[in-house]
């Protein structure tokens, strides 16, 4: 039994000065905990709701009644009742809130109730955070997850130049977190110097730390990565792979055509581009190739990338079981890209993982464009095994945070299972 005897939240900013929440839970043994969550830009229309305050100030974006509802309303129903587990607290949660989008209390003051009691629990036990997590599972093993570090931004994440929104490096499976490190460091000095020479531009970084020069197409950004990988004395496709996530969702027409750049596709000929950006570049994955609601052509992107590539579900599935299971029957993907604060509560996403794994599908854990210094993602990735990491670019202190835990978590060998 866990009994909280204290719960408490406040307003605080993300990484890009906007309001978000911060709670801290205090339990009948001494044991505190606090977490801050984050916020996304490119969000999908089946996410849960984050409740903002729609007043001055924060031109809206307050989070002010979100944080009365931890201090008041979800208070009262938690502090001072014993908790049996974390989904004895989340179905607590799901049920006083009582709407399916989480929109009465907000998705954001759920999810900080959820992991405070997460953490606070960790301690309790006097386990590390991502042993914890690792303990939600079956079989939970903790294992350290893949990098898939941006190195370009256009679309929402940027200035709104190059449709896509990001491509990313990925070093190759087995590399260890320092190493993976060291080398996507190398790719992107090689690749500020690069934008130096040509666009004469200064070093400028979009939401999550990637470089954001003025492209004029999408596919200059990657071949200005693969450009950038080879300048920096690696061979791509050998020794570090590139990802895209094309957010098609934010450029998708009314009458279901896409506006690539300057461009109207079908979305038959949509597949037909990406499937040429996989084979020209290669590409180990593809995450939203398609919008959220073209559910007839994803299981045609999904055949025609293969299974040597990734049809990575972002927008699609929103880390919402019932969205997963469809996504799972028509054959639209083969990976999840898992955002808790898509779903709302520790529980939920957990269900969302397994649902997936049961499918034979990879993971990618993934961060918001909106972050904190708050590092539990990085726990929650190697405690559920994930087989990629999705945090952003490797600058800017909300990013480095998840990296740094990482980098702690590798050398303390704490765990078994390790794939570095």
């Amino acid at each position: 039994m866990i009994r909280a005897t204290h719960l408490h939240a406040i307003e605080i900013l993300d990484s890009r000065g906007r309001p978000t929440v911060a709670a801290t839970m205090r339990l009948a043994d001494g044991s505190v905990a606090t977490v801050s969550i984050p916020s996304g830009a490119s969000t999908g229309k089946a996410e849960a709701k984050e409740l903002r305050d729609n007043l001055r100030p924060y031109r809206g974006l307050g989070c002010r009644k979100a944080v009365e509802n931890v201090r008041d309303t979800i208070a009262r129903a938690v502090v001072g009742r014993p908790f049996m587990s974390q989904e004895d607290l989340d179905l607590t949660l799901i049920k006083l809130d009582g709407t399916p989008d989480k929109s009465r209390l907000g998705a954001n003051a759920i999810l900080a109730t959820s992991l405070a009691f997460a953490r606070a629990s960790a301690a309790h036990q006097g386990i590390e955070l991502h042993q914890y997590f690792a303990h939600l599972l079956p079989e939970g093993a903790p294992a350290l997850p893949r990098l898939s570090v941006n190195l370009f931004s256009g679309g929402k994440h940027a200035f709104g130049q190059g449709a896509m929104q990001d491509v990313l490096v990925v070093p190759p499976a087995g590399c260890s977190v320092a190493a993976s490190l060291a080398m996507i460091y190398d790719i992107y000095q090689a690749a500020a110097e690069l934008i130096a020479k040509r666009y004469h531009a200064r070093a400028l970084t979009a939401d999550e730390g990637g470089l954001a020069p003025p492209f004029q197409t999408s596919i200059e950004m990657l071949e200005r990565a693969a450009e950038s990988i080879e300048s920096a004395g690696y061979k791509l496709g050998h020794d570090v792979s590139l990802a895209i996530d094309v957010a098609a969702s934010h450029f998708v027409q009314e009458d279901g055509s896409y506006r690539m750049d300057d461009r109207k596709l079908s979305p038959e000929e949509m597949i037909d581009l990406l499937e040429r950006w996989k084979d020209q570049f290669p590409l180990i994955s593809v995450e939203d190739g398609l919008s959220e609601d073209d559910w007839d052509h994803w299981p045609i992107l999904r055949e025609r990338l293969g299974d040597g590539t990734l049809t990575l579900a972002d927008d699609l599935t929103c880390t919402n079981p019932d969205r997963i299971a469809r996504a799972i029957r028509v054959g639209a993907a083969n990976a999840l890209l898992l955002k808790v604060n898509q779903i709302g509560t520790v529980t939920e996403a957990k269900n969302a993982y397994l649902l997936a794994r049961q499918a034979g599908w990879k993971v990618a854990v993934s961060a918001r464009s909106g972050e904190t210094e708050d590092h539990w993602l990085a726990d929650l990735a190697i405690g559920w095994c994930g087989d990629f990491i999705k945090v952003g670019s490797i600058t800017q202190s909300e990013r480095l945070a998840k990296y740094n835990r990482l980098l702690m978590i590798e050398d303390t060998r704490a765990f078994g299972n390790c794939r570095s």
